[in-house]
C-alpha cells in the first residue's frame, strides 16, 4: 500500500543554479512540477549592469540555457523548460513562500548556508519542507539558531548526478525532523520523480559515496601495490565484477577527478576514527593530475584521452600519456567472464579465476565487502540500504551484501577470517547462527536484532518471474513465450537475442493475440534484457536477400505487417511496455498496440534507412496514420504537411531520447503512460491493460485518407534533390527516400481516393522488398552486422 502525502508538492524552489541545482530543477520539471530556480546576482557585474533584471538573473537564466543544450539531455523534452522560472536571491527570494518544497544547492560553506536558512525561516510557508543537497555538512550545524518549526521541516535530500538518470536519492533526517516532513520528502522522491529512496544517517558522504569511494580508492591503491595498469584494473572491476563497463578509471573520468578528489578529501578530513581512513588519501599521481587540470571528460582527458583515432592511457608511474595497453591475458580472462549473463555466477567465477585476475578481484572485494559490513550501524542499520545505494547510485548489478551472498556467505566469511580481514561482531553472530546468507526470499538479516526480518518491499516493484502464473507458459516457441499474468492478462515476451523479431516471434504474436482473445481480457508485451527490441533479425533478412528468396521474404514482411495489425484490431486491449532501445520493428510493435506504458528512458525511432531499408512492419503506415488520427471525420485537410513530417522522421532516422520526446514526435500517443521508475513499469503496464479491459474496450475502426499522390512525390523529390546536391545525402539515400515518399503519398494515385491501410501496406511491402535486392542496401546491412554502426554509401 502506497501512502499518499497529506500536503502534496505542487511547486518546488531550487536555490542554487549550479550543475546539481539546475539538474534537480530540470527533473522536477520533467515530472510536471513548476520550479523556481534562483541564484546569486553576478558579483562581478558593474553597478550599471546590476540595474538590469536580465543581468541580475543571468546566473540562473544561463543555467537554464545550458540545461536546454545539455548532453545527455537534462530535460525529457525541451518544452519542459517552460516550467522553470528563474530569478535571483536578492529580488526573488520571497517567491519561495508559494513553494511546498525548497531545495538548497548552493556552495558547500556552512556560514553561507546558515545565512540563507535564516532568510528562509522568515519567508517559507509553515508546511514547506526545506532540504539541503549537501554531502559534507551536518544537519545539526546547518540548523543552528533556527526555530523549532524550521528544524521540524528540515532535512537533507542528496541527489546523484545527473538527477534525471541516477535513481538514488539519499534522505537524511535530523534529530528534530518531523514524521510528516520525512513522509512528504519520501513520497515526492519516489512517486513524482521515480527515485529509489535510501534513508541514511547524518555521517560524512552518507552511504553511496562512502562505500563507493572506499571501493574505488582501495582498487587504485591496490593497483599501485600490485604493479597493474589502469587497463588491467578496468578489465577486472567492470562487467566481471558486476559493476558498470566504465569500471574504476573510466568512471572517475566521467564523474570528474576534481569531484572524486573533493569527496576523498572530505572523507579523509572527517573520518578521523575510520579504520580505513588512509584508503581515502589521494595517491600522488592523482593529486598531480588534479593540480594540472587533468580532470576527465570535462577537460577532454583524464586517465584516458582520445588522441586522433586512438585512446591513450595516463601512466601512473610517469604521469604521461602512452598507447593503450595492459596485460593481454588479463583482458582475455575478463572478456570471457563478461560473457556470463548472470551477475551472481559471473562474480563468483571471477573470484575463482586463478592468477592475478582472481587474486586482485578477491582482495578488492574482500576489503570492500568487509568495510561495508563494518559501517553498520554507523551509516545505516540496513543491509538493503547499502545494497540499494550502490545499485542505484553507482549502477552496480549487485550490492555488497548481494555480492557476498553470490560468492557464498559461509565460504567467503571463512576466507576473510583466514586472510585476517576484520569483520564486525554482528557478522560473527550471523555465521554462528548458521545463516545461509544475508537474504532469504522476502526476508533480510537484521544486524540489530540478530535475526531475519521481513523486507519492506513495494508491491509495485514486481518482476516477470514473480508475476507470471504456473510453472509453464501458455504458449511457447523458440522465439517467444506467452504467460498467464493473472487478472485476465496474457503476457507476451521475446526470447531472441536483443529481443529481435524473427519468424518465430511473428508467429507467436499472431498466436498470442488469438489466445488472448479466446481466454483472456487483455495482452501485455513485456521484454527483458538490456533492450526492449532492436527490430528485425537483420541477419535473417540479409541471408534471404542474398539467396534471392524473394517469396519467403515477402511472406515474412507481410507476416509482421499483419501481426502488428492483428494486435491493433484485436477484440481485447494490447499494451506494450518499451524501454531503452526501441528501434525499427520494436517501435512498430508499439504502434500496433492500443496503448503504451513506456519507461521514461525509452529511445525510439524508425531507423531502417541506416541499413538501406524503410520500415516494413506497418511502421510507415502507422506513423502517418497516428499523425492523422486526431483529425475529425469530414474535415477536408491537405495531408502533405503530415506526410512531410513523417517522411523527415523516417528518412532522417530521427530517434526520440525519452518517452516524452517520443510522444512529441508522434511515436507514442499523448495519453500513453510514462514510468519514471523502471522497477514499477511492469506493474503499471499491467494496470493499464486491466484498466482498458475494465473500461469496456472496443477495437478501433479502420480509417482511410486522401494522400498527396504524384504531386506530393514530386515535391519530396525536390527536397531530396537539394540534399543530394548539397552532399547531405548520397544517391542511394535518395533512392531509399523516394521509395519512402511513394509509400507515404499513397503512390501516384494517392490523391484520387481515400487510401486504405491495405493499400499502404502493399506499397510498404514492395518498397521494402525492392530495397532488399539493392546491392548497396545489402552492403549497409552487412556493415551494420559486422560493425554495429551504419554505413554511408
Amino acid at each position: 500500500m502506497v501512502r499518499r502525502m497529506s500536503t502534496p508538492v505542487r511547486r518546488v524552489a531550487v536555490l542554487g543554479a549550479g550543475v546539481m541545482g539546475a539538474g534537480i530543477a530540470a527533473h522536477c520539471a520533467n515530472a510536471g512540477i513548476p520550479v523556481l530556480l534562483l541564484d546569486i546576482v553576478p558579483p562581478k557585474a558593474t553597478e550599471d549592469e546590476k540595474k538590469s533584471k536580465a543581468v541580475r538573473d543571468s546566473f540562473a537564466t544561463g543555467a537554464l540555457d545550458k540545461l536546454k543544450k545539455a548532453k545527455p539531455a537534462a530535460f525529457s523534452h525541451a518544452r519542459n523548460a517552460v516550467l522553470v522560472q528563474t530569478g535571483n536571491f536578492d529580488d526573488d527570494l520571497d517567491k519561495v513562500k508559494d513553494c511546498d518544497l525548497i531545495i538548497e544547492a548552493i556552495i558547500e560553506r556552512l556560514d553561507i548556508k546558515q545565512a540563507l536558512f535564516a532568510k528562509l525561516e522568515a519567508i517559507a510557508a509553515p508546511h514547506a519542507v526545506i532540504a539541503s543537497n549537501t554531502s559534507g555538512l551536518r544537519i545539526v550545524d546547518m540548523v543552528q539558531g533556527r526555530s523549532e518549526t524550521f528544524k521540524k521541516n528540515f532535512m537533507i535530500t542528496h541527489f546523484f548526478n545527473p538527477p534525471r538518470y541516477m535513481k538514488l536519492l539519499e534522505l537524511v533526517a535530523g534529530p528534530d525532523t518531523s514524521a510528516e516532513a520525512k513522509q512528504r520528502a519520501e513520497q515526492f522522491g519516489r512517486e513524482l520523480l521515480g527515485k529509489g529512496i535510501v534513508w541514511a544517517k547524518d555521517t560524512p558522504n552518507f552511504i553511496g559515496n562512502r562505500i563507493g569511494l572506499q571501493s574505488m580508492m582501495t582498487t587504485i591503491h591496490l593497483m599501485l601495490e600490485r604493479g597493474l595498469t589502469p587497463e588491467d584494473v578496468d578489465a577486472i572491476t567492470g562487467i566481471p565484477m558486476a559493476h558498470p563497463k566504465s569500471a574504476t578509471f573510466r568512471t572517475a573520468d566521467v564523474v570528474g577527478l576534481d569531484t572524486v578528489g573533493h569527496v576523498a578529501a572530505n572523507c579523509y578530513k572527517s573520518l578521523t576514527d575510520d579504520e580505513d581512513r588512509d584508503v581515502f588519501k589521494t595517491p600522488a599521481f592523482i593529486t598531480a593530475m588534479i593540480e594540472k587540470g587533468i580532470l576527465g571528460d570535462k577537460t577532454k582527458g583524464g586517465f584516458y584521452k582520445k588522441q586522433g583515432d586512438a585512446i591513450a592511457t595516463l601512466d601512473p608511474k610517469t604521469g604521461e600519456y602512452r598507447a593503450k595497453g595492459g596485460d593481454p591475458e588479463i583482458a582475455k580472462a575478463a572478456k570471457s567472464l563478461a560473457k556470463i549473463e548472470d551477475p551472481r555466477e559471473r562474480v563468483k567465477k571471477l573470484v575463482a579465476t586463478s592468477g592475478p585476475v582472481g587474486d586482485f578481484a578477491w582482495t578488492v572485494l574482500s576489503r570492500s565487502l568487509a568495510y561495508a559490513a563494518r559501517r553498520i550501524p554507523e551509516i545505516t542499520e540496513s543491509i538493503e540500504a547499502i545494497d540499494n545505494a550502490m545499485k542505484w547510485g553507482y549502477a552496480w548489478d549487485l550490492g555488497p551484501f548481494e555480492t557476498w551472498d553470490a560468492l557464498g556467505f559461509a565460504e567467503t566469511y571463512e576466507r576473510m577470517k583466514k586472510d585476517g580481514v576484520a569483520l564486525p561482531a554482528w557478522v560473527d553472530k550471523m555465521a554462528a547462527a548458521k545463516a545461509s546468507g544475508f537474504y532469504a526470499g522476502d526476508r533480510v538479516w537484521d544486524p540489530t536484532r540478530g535475526d531475519f526480518a521481513r523486507r519492506d518491499l513495494d508491491a509495485r516493484e514486481v518482476t516477470w518471474e514473480v508475476l507470471r502464473k504456473g510453472s509453464a507458459p501458455v504458449l511457447k516457441n523458440s522465439g517467444a513465450e506467452a504467460w498467464d499474468l493473472g487478472d485476465g492478462i496474457l503476457g507476451l515476451t521475446f526470447k531472441t537475442k536483443a529481443n529481435s523479431i524473427d519468424s518465430d516471434v511473428i508467429k507467436m504474436i499472431h498466436d498470442a493475440t488469438a489466445k488472448a482473445e479466446q481466454d483472456f481480457r487483455g495482452m501485455l508485451i513485456w521484454n527483458q534484457g538490456e533492450f526492449f527490441c532492436v527490430g528485425a533479425n537483420l541477419f535473417a533478412v540479409l541471408m534471404a536477400a542474398g539467396q534471392k528468396q524473394w517469396d519467403g521474404l515477402r511472406e515474412m514482411i507481410k507476416g509482421y505487417q499483419y501481426a502488428t495489425q492483428r494486435m491493433k484490431y484485436a477484440t481485447v486491449p494490447v499494451v506494450a511496455a518499451p524501454y531503452n532501445m526501441t528501434l525499427g520493428g520494436g517501435l512498430e510493435l508499439c504502434m500496433g498496440a492500443d496503448s503504451v506504458q513506456a519507461a521514461l528512458e525509452t529511445y525510439s525511432g524508425l531507423v531502417e534507412v541506416g541499413v538501406g531499408l524503410i520500415p516494413g512492419g506497418a511502421g510507415t503506415m502507422n506513423m502517418l496514420w497516428r499523425s492523422l488520427e486526431g483529425v475529425p471525420e469530414g474535415v477536408e485537410i491537405d495531408t502533405y504537411a503530415f506526410v512531410t513530417q513523417t517522411f523527415k522522421n523516417i528518412a532522417l532516422a530521427k530517434v526520440a531520447t525519452s518517452a516524452e520526446e517520443g510522444k512529441a514526435f508522434g511515436y507514442f500517443r499523448a495519453n500513453d503512460g510514462v514510468s519514471f521508475d523502471r522497477a514499477r513499469q511492469l506493474h503499471e503496464a499491467k494496470q493499464r491493460a486491466i484498466g482498458l479491459a475494465n473500461a469496456g474496450y472496443h477495437p478501433p475502426i479502420p480509417r482511410a485518407y486522401k494522400l498527396p499522390g504524384e504531386n506530393g512525390i514530386a515535391t519530396l523529390q525536390m527536397l531530396v534533390n537539394t540534399l543530394v546536391a548539397g552532399k547531405y545525402a548520397s544517391e542511394h539515400d535518395a533512392k531509399i527516400a523516394m521509395k519512402l515518399a511513394n509509400v507515404l503519398c499513397g503512390g501516384i494515385n494517392g490523391h484520387t481516393h481515400a487510401v486504405t491501410e491495405d493499400e499502404i501496406l502493399e506499397l510498404e511491402r514492395e518498397a521494402f522488398l525492392s530495397l532488399c535486392g539493392e546491392p548497396l542496401s545489402q552492403a549497409r546491412m552487412q556493415y551494420m552486422l559486422q560493425n554495429n554502426k551504419p554505413l554511408r554509401n
